[in-house]
């Protein structure tokens, strides 16, 4: 038996059944989920923790290799990936198998057709995880099952899922759609029922909002609070992770950090400050592996030893990477890296550097970005005449799509026909499908000035960049045209000329081997990421507070790995408390790199 729980004590007190953890990329879901699994497990209950996320790294908090059924852990704990690609091969066979014999080749063929595409993955995977949310059987022998999710976004998807399908399913009255025909789905309509009542049962399901002291990761988790109540989430937790109070003096970063936890504290928006909250302090140790989380969940700060010196590799200096960029007069730049490392901050400052530079700049985001309009104004005329902010709206993209689609396609259909259309047109992966034929549209404005784009979270950039494979098979079943941007868009991301790829991580370990994992991908596409940018370092912030500059001295050893994976190709940017917000301190943090040589 473990020591008796010092933080999650809430959470702790009286867990329901199911636990859904989720929250902005990098706030700290996967270990805090981790930690409360082992921490009923030590208190004997059996506990079942699953990843529904596509780019887990459950293995590396976990300190084990899991795969795609339930794997011991330690007494009382199994543990497991929902395998988005193996997920979606099952699904495939089971919905295409019955078929087999029955109808001619060229049916079941048509069949395979419709379900090759990227949202037979999703829908796959959902199918798994409703499965354990809805089947008594397949989690019996479990007290309690704790589902890690991948970031917000992501998560509200897969949590409406359950309704959204249900309902398709019910008004769909032809039989077909973009994963093949619904009567396989139909035979799982009363499992997705049984989930959505699982879901909005407060005595069954809790859902826990994690997030750290930064403003975007609480407006995003009070966002989640809002949207997932809409649907009937109402049974809701906060776990407010990284809370810091500064322990020495004299250090104006850890004085900045600790002011800000304690007014992001006071002033939480109505959604977060009306629920039952955990907060958990900053500690200078790596949460990976059982010991890590038990010292965790045990209220630990700090564990020895440290590393004995702190060095960083010789780095490039950020301007001098963007000076690069500019001398090619134009290109595409994507800014790519797990969810909360920075990547749309560092969109924002390349492009303004650029513009800078006297270039004409297309910066696209994820983000609404609406406090660029004041940045630009600060910026000067000149800079705001060359810089052009933009943003794929789904919503915008998808109702766009669909009247072409209905223009083009539909407009010579019988009646029926033209049902069997709208109805196709009506499922969630319409919005894929929109939402990639848009950032193929911006790619191609590269081609006579730059375009600077954030990219969604690692996994869903890779199923977006594997998109381009079947894009053209969902288009033309809907009777779309293929545009040239899109025939055109491989062709593009893997030209070094055109395209330059910044991997973005964050000076520790999981942040890292993520962003390896997508080089891994990038690479097999054909795609070779130009530079690593490490984001938020407390060591080149020279930090003296003694528990930052504990987590500064074990930057080392990762910022030595980077290095190494990055070929020297790496620019390290300090820590700053908040993201810059004025052009001087954009500037200043593209600056301050320069002084790491």
């Amino acid at each position: 038996m473990a020591n008796r729980p010092a933080i999650l004590s809430g959470l702790l007190s009286a867990p329901p059944r199911f636990l859904f953890f989720t929250g902005k990329g990098g706030v700290g879901k996967t270990s805090t989920a981790a930690a409360t699994a082992v921490a009923l497990a030590d208190q004997g209950r059996r506990v079942l923790l699953v990843s529904t996320d596509p780019a887990s790294n459950l293995d590396e908090v976990l300190e084990t290799t899991l795969g795609s059924t339930p794997h011991g852990v330690l007494p009382g704990l199994d543990a497991m990936n929902i395998d988005p690609v193996a997920s979606a091969a099952a699904y495939r066979e089971r919905v295409v198998g019955p078929y087999r014999g029955l109808l001619p080749d060229s049916a079941v063929k048509s069949i395979e057709e419709q379900l090759s595409g990227a949202c037979t993955v999703e829908i796959a995977a959902f199918d798994e995880f409703t499965s354990l949310l809805a089947e008594p059987r397949a989690t019996e022998q479990y007290d309690h099952v704790l589902f890690d999710t991948a970031p917000t976004g992501h998560t509200l998807r897969l949590l409406a899922l359950p309704g959204a399908w249900s309902d398709f399913i019910d008004t769909n009255t032809l039989g077909t759609s973009c994963i093949g025909p619904l009567a396989g789905l139909g035979n799982q309509q009363d499992r997705y029922r049984r989930a959505v009542a699982t879901l909005a049962d407060s005595a069954q399901t809790v859902l826990v909002l994690v997030a750290r002291p930064d403003p975007i990761a609480i407006d995003e988790a009070a966002r989640a609070a809002q949207e997932l109540g809409a649907l009937g989430i109402a049974h809701q937790r906060l776990v407010l992770n990284g809370m810091f109070v500064a322990t020495g003096e004299g250090d104006p970063l850890a004085d900045a950090m600790a002011a800000r936890s304690h007014v992001l504290v006071r002033d939480l928006p109505p959604a977060l400050a009306a629920i039952e909250r955990d907060e958990v302090a900053l500690v200078d140790f790596s949460l990976n592996g059982i010991d890590g989380l038990r010292a965790f969940v045990g209220g630990v700060r700090q564990r020895a030893p440290l590393p004995s010196e702190a060095t960083i590799p010789e780095a490039l200096g950020f301007d001098e990477l963007i000076d690069e960029l500019a001398h090619r007069g134009n290109g595409l730049v994507l800014t790519m890296g797990k969810g909360g490392v920075g990547k749309t901050t560092l969109a924002v400052a390349v492009a303004l550097e650029l513009a800078r530079r006297g270039h004409e700049v297309e910066l696209t985001t994820t983000d609404p970005a609406d406090h660029l309009g004041a940045v630009l104004a600060d910026a000067g005329q000149s800079v705001a005449e060359r810089l052009h902010v933009g943003r794929i709206d789904p919503e915008v993209v998808t109702r766009s799509y669909t009247a072409e689609v209905l223009a083009k396609a539909g407009a010579d259909l019988e009646d029926d026909a033209l049902a069997v259309l709208k109805e196709d047109l009506r499922s969630p992966c319409t919005e894929e499908i929109a939402v990639f034929g848009a950032f193929a549209r911006i790619v191609a404005h590269a081609s006579d000035h730059f375009v600077v784009a954030d990219t969604a979270p690692t996994g869903h950039t890779v199923l977006l960049l594997d998109s381009a494979q079947t894009y053209h098979r969902e288009v033309a079943r809907q009777g779309g045209e293929e545009s040239p941007e899109v025939m055109q868009l491989l062709a593009r991301l893997t030209d070094p000329a055109y395209t330059s790829v910044l991997v973005v991580t964050l000076p520790e370990a999981t942040p890292v081997h993520e962003a390896a994992s997508l080089q891994e991908d990038l690479e097999r596409a054909g795609i070779h990421p130009k530079a690593w940018i490490v984001n938020q370092s407390l060591l080149a912030a020279k930090v003296t507070d003694p528990i930052l500059r504990a987590r500064a001295m074990r930057e080392t050893e990762i910022l030595q790995e980077v290095a190494r994976r990055a070929g020297g190709r790496v620019a390290v940017v300090p820590m700053v408390c908040e993201a810059p917000q004025t052009i001087e301190e954009f500037h200043l943090l593209v600056g301050t790199t320069m002084a790491l040589r």
